[in-house]
């Protein structure tokens, strides 16, 4: 029933964007490079991963914002290479000139694995 109270309603909220879920939404992903960032210094990437490749430590925001879409899947394929390696697994270390559908099938087919 259209005039039903409550209905109208229900269906918007669930067809609500992300920006439209409350003042707060458009920053998550600020908030989740944060902790991603925290987790990587205790991890000691900027000595054990950064080094060794010659880069720059990540900004707060690098991944939250798109600046430089093939510098930056090249420094998450470096990272997750990295990540896969300290977990144990052999992982060999991903070149910028590599397929990167290759690449991702490579990293996800390592992630299900474990």
């Amino acid at each position: 029933e259209e005039g039903a109270p409550g209905r109208r309603g229900e269906r918007e909220r669930n067809e609500e964007g992300p920006a439209e879920r409350g003042p707060g939404a458009a920053f998550h992903m600020f908030v989740l490079m944060e902790d991603l960032l925290d987790k990587l210094k205790l991890l000691s990437y900027e000595e054990e991963a950064l080094r060794r490749h010659n880069m720059r430590p990540l900004s707060r925001h690098y991944f939250a914002l798109p600046t430089n879409p093939g510098e930056q899947f090249f420094m998450f394929c470096t990272l997750a290479a990295w990540l896969i390696s300290t977990a144990g697994r052999p992982f060999e270390q991903p070149q910028e000139s590599d397929d990167p559908n290759a690449v991702i099938s490579n990293v996800l087919s390592e992630l299900r694995s474990f």
